[in-house]
C-alpha cells in the first residue's frame, strides 16, 4: 500500500464518526457510520442550502455525543459542481473531508448487493 492510503485508513479510528454523503443538486443523503462499518444513523437529507447546512451541522454534534466520538469524518463523491458548497460549509466548520473516487464507489456497491441501480440513501452508506 502506499502512504497516500495509509494516510486515509489512519484517519478512522474508534473514536471517529464516519460519515458518507450522496451529492446531488438538491438534497443530498448523508450516512453516519462507525469505524468499523456499523450504521449508527441510517440516511437522511441534507438541503442545498445554508439553513440545510447548519441544520447537518447540528445532527453531526447531536450524533458525536450521543454516540461519544471526538472526531468526524465526511466522505463524499465530488459530484459536478453541487459538492463545493458542502465543501466550503465543512471547510468553515473545520470539519475534515475526503473525497471518493466514483468509479470506487460504483464498484464497491455492485459487490456488497450486485445491483447497478442507483440509489441516493444506499450510495451514502457506501461511500
Amino acid at each position: 500500500m502506499n502512504s497516500n492510503t495509509n494516510h486515509k485508513i489512519n484517519q478512522v479510528t474508534e473514536n471517529t464518526l464516519v460519515i458518507g454523503i450522496d451529492i446531488a443538486k438538491h438534497k443530498h443523503f448523508a450516512c453516519a457510520i462507525d469505524d468499523r462499518g456499523r450504521v449508527l444513523q441510517k440516511s437522511f437529507s441534507i438541503a442545498q442550502s445554508h439553513i440545510g447546512f447548519e441544520a447537518f451541522y447540528e445532527r453531526l454534534l447531536a450524533l458525536k455525543a450521543a454516540h461519544e466520538k471526538q472526531e468526524i469524518l465526511v466522505g463524499f463523491e465530488p459530484t459536478g459542481h453541487y459538492w463545493m458548497n458542502l465543501a466550503a460549509f465543512l471547510t468553515n466548520y473545520g470539519i475534515p473531508f475526503v473525497m471518493v473516487n466514483p468509479m470506487h464507489v460504483n464498484r464497491s456497491k455492485e459487490l456488497d448487493d450486485n445491483l447497478q441501480t442507483k440509489n441516493d440513501q444506499k450510495d451514502a452508506l457506501v461511500i
